[in-house]
């Protein structure tokens, strides 16, 4: 009975914090903590919340009372943890193909052949002038990517966990009141 009882409840715990660390997305935060802005302005929203890739790719598991949280994609720790990368050769051929893109995408008045001075291509153009500094980066070089939490350790965690537990213990002390009354 208490294995079932703590299998239970960390199955429990991990649903709980699971949804919190979610919403972590949602609020841009960790927990009250806000992330960083990104440095160059970007037409696509949030960095971390783009695609929600990086998202979904966050899974929990438990074993034997211990709970995990990992993801299938190795930039999501450099993320959640902060820290620096090395520019490779295939990153600057990256920055430049998203470079031509962001920039190709720019619209331009045919008569004047500037680009037109519209919110789209405003933001396209920053978009496009953040890809052509990181694109002329020398390799080796680094670039430093700011923590932008949204898994670990927080004062809340504690609170949403000590809550849990209170709420099984209510429901194993009523099981148990009723078991008595029956006899």
């Amino acid at each position: 009975m208490l294995e079932d009882f703590i299998k239970q409840l960390t199955k429990d715990v991990e649903i709980d914090l699971s949804q919190a660390f979610d919403r972590n997305f949602e609020s841009k935060s960790f927990f009250n903590k806000k992330w960083p802005a990104e440095k160059y302005a970007n037409s696509r929203g949030s960095m971390m919340v783009r695609s929600g890739k990086g998202r979904r790719s966050i899974k929990s598991k438990s074993n034997n009372g211990k709970i995990s949280w990992n993801s299938s994609l190795p930039y999501m720790s450099i993320h959640n943890e902060g820290g620096e990368i090395k520019v490779t050769k295939k990153m600057i051929s990256f920055f430049w193909a998203m470079y031509y893109k962001s920039n190709n995408a720019v619209l331009f008045n045919v008569k004047t052949k500037k680009a037109g001075n519209t919110q789209r291509n405003r933001k396209l153009t920053g978009e496009a002038a953040k890809w052509k500094a990181m694109a002329l980066m020398k390799v080796g070089s680094t670039i430093t990517i700011e923590q932008r939490q949204f898994i670990g350790w927080h004062p809340q965690v504690d609170v949403r966990i000590k809550a849990v537990v209170n709420t099984n213990l209510d429901e194993i002390n009523k099981a148990i009141i009723n078991k008595l009354k029956q006899q």
